[in-house]
């Protein structure tokens, strides 16, 4: 008796996983009914981390829902869910109806930050001894930009073409004057806090040229830093993912 509650918890857990993630997908994107729901899938997918994260997971549990709607007998369900897949159907629900925030599951980053006026000598510095290659430049409390190593050697390469002394021009050009406001809509996005984790991986997947996505607490140019997202640390925030609840 016992063991047949569980295998009827275990199917109406995982039938209301599933109804909550077709809804929810047909709502986003504007599915209509007569859809499928692999297909629904299959066309999220193109537009959503999460749901190309477990896009094949999707597909195989469309099949086990069909089994156990269309396959039971006399009342009885023939097709059951395992502990396992049951929890990760909730999971998948429960990342797309209340998706996870970035300040829910980014660790705490020391972002380094340098001020506009400061030489790019000292820029090279600082990165080489932090190890951080995307310096937020300020002016004043005003963010003005990133600075990043590409662009101080593709600076740099400019001088050395022309001849000039590159220990001379480290040394007596500030950070500012190497900037370019194109940079911060090409290689960088900003977020805010309350974004989701999906919008900072959907922008990686959506801009091969992206560098980082840069988070601060609305969102906008200007605004203070308070930690930047690279290529490097998505796999940490997919792990991150794995672990929300």
């Amino acid at each position: 008796m016992a063991q047949e509650m569980v295998r009827t918890e275990n199917a109406a857990s995982f039938l209301s996983a599933y109804n909550k993630i077709d809804a929810q997908l047909r709502t986003m994107y504007n599915f209509g009914s007569g859809q499928s729901f692999t297909d629904v899938v299959r066309r999220s997918a193109e537009k959503n981390a999460i749901v190309r994260r477990y896009e094949n997971d999707l597909a195989e549990y469309a099949r086990l829902r069909n089994a156990i709607v269309h396959q039971s007998m006399d009342g009885q369900v023939i097709a059951v869910p395992c502990d396992e897949v049951t929890a990760r159907m909730e999971h998948i629900a429960a990342l797309l109806s209340e998706p996870p925030r970035l300040c829910d599951v980014l660790p705490e980053k020391k972002v380094v930050s340098i001020e506009a006026g400061i030489s790019l000598r000292q820029a090279v510095l600082l990165i080489s001894r932090t190890g951080h290659s995307n310096l937020p430049v300020y002016d004043g409390k005003r963010m003005v930009g990133i600075v990043n190593n590409r662009r101080i050697i593709r600076e740099l390469g400019a001088v050395l073409v022309r001849g000039q002394s590159a220990d001379a021009y480290l040394s007596e050009t500030p950070v500012g004057d190497i900037l370019d406001e194109s940079d911060m809509f090409v290689y960088y996005r900003y977020l805010s806090e309350t974004d989701t984790v999906e919008e900072a991986l959907s922008s990686f997947e959506s801009n091969k040229k992206l560098i980082a996505v840069v988070v601060s607490e609305h969102g906008k140019m200007g605004e203070r830093i308070r930690n930047i997202v690279t290529p490097a640390d998505l796999v940490q925030l997919g792990k991150k993912l794995e672990e929300h609840r």
